[in-house]
């Protein structure tokens, strides 16, 4: 039989099919990007044969050598600045290789100067970058072309201004990626690859305590105020899609060792974040335009525009109210811990 979840990924994936057209992919609002599903590659762009290990430790450690390496070999791409995909990709390799650095914390012993704060400033800038290049996208791609003459000449300053900001935001994203800190960071990772080390709990069987490395992000998610919103302007929805992708990026760990099992928890999970991360993108790109209290904000008028924010809203709060209900509801909160529970039992690979 099927699982909820199974289910609810086959539903969710005709929809993205239907709807794959109509929004810029993001990395942590949307569903996956190539980038996201293919970790496997090395350094020069090759496929790697991943098996899985044993240890908790050793599994952290191909984590974070597959994550290295690919930031290495984005760099010089991002920085030539030719095309967003590489950034899009740099970010996401970047948000997985500190998510595994604070999962696996227990299971290994890290030099002091590998810290999350010297990765906080690339991940900032990489950030406000980004997210300006899929506001730009979505205005030029989707909205833009909907609207009426008089309105598009309207929004030239706004569009203009954007470029702007984004100029700015490069340079910022430039200067953190050749900054020393960055570059040690990066080089004392390779150099503890050399020779990891880990702790008692990192020697362990990674399968025996995968429940364990799951807690802290699915610990009282369900529980969460965002999952009885009923305004889709609640700002509740922004700090839940935070912990949904906060429990996304922990599983992605795991889902080699589990299997398909635990695949179909992390598609519905992807797919409820781009419903939310729409619904938020949507209110900024509102609010941005709109808002008669923001400072300097230019008195125009953008009804045909108004409309197709609103529009874009409706769908994806319709999207994201029916998936919740499926992913809040008891059958699937139970089958995540089972699945977890089920693969802990199986003997170690």
């Amino acid at each position: 039989m099927k699982s909820v979840m199974g289910d609810v990924m086959d539903a969710e994936i005709n929809t993205m099919k239907n709807n794959r057209t109509e929004r810029p992919t993001t990395d942590d609002e949307s569903g996956s990007s190539p980038d996201e599903r293919d970790n496997t590659a090395d350094a020069d762009g090759a496929a790697v044969e991943v098996q899985p290990l044993s240890s908790s430790g050793a599994h952290a450690a191909l984590l974070i050598q597959r994550q290295t390496r690919r930031l290495g070999k984005l760099q010089p791409d991002v920085l030539a600045d030719h095309d967003p995909e590489p950034l899009h990709q740099l970010r996401v390799s970047l948000r997985r290789l500190r998510t595994v650095l604070q999962q696996f914390a227990p299971a290994l012993v890290l030099p002091d100067t590998i810290s999350d704060r010297r990765m906080a400033k690339v991940a900032r800038h990489t950030g406000l970058t980004r997210d300006l290049d899929v506001l730009q996208q979505r205005l030029h791609g989707s909205l833009i072309p909907l609207l009426p003459a008089e309105e598009q000449k309207a929004l030239r300053p706004v569009l203009k201004r954007l470029k702007r900001e984004r100029r700015q935001a490069f340079e910022g994203l430039e200067e953190a990626l050749r900054s020393g800190p960055y570059l040690k960071l990066l080089a004392r990772l390779h150099h503890w690859q050399a020779q990891p080390r880990f702790t008692p709990l990192g020697k362990q069987p990674l399968r025996s305590w995968l429940l364990e490395w799951q807690a802290t992000a699915s610990a009282s998610l369900f529980l969460h105020d965002g999952w009885f919103a009923t305004d889709p302007h609640d700002p509740a929805l922004h700090e839940l899609r935070k912990r949904l992708k906060a429990l996304r990026y922990t599983l992605e760990p795991l889902e080699e060792v589990v299997g398909p099992a635990l695949s179909h928890w992390i598609a519905p999970l992807r797919q409820a974040q781009d419903h939310l991360g729409e619904l938020h993108d949507l209110q900024v790109l509102s609010e941005g335009l709109f808002d008669p209290q923001r400072p300097g904000q230019p008195e125009i008028s953008l009804p045909a525009l108004q409309a197709e924010i609103a529009r874009a809203q409706a769908q994806q709060w319709r999207g994201w109210r029916e998936l919740a209900g499926t992913l809040h509801g008891a059958a699937a909160r139970q089958e995540l811990q089972a699945t977890l529970l089920d693969a802990s039992r199986l003997p170690a690979a």
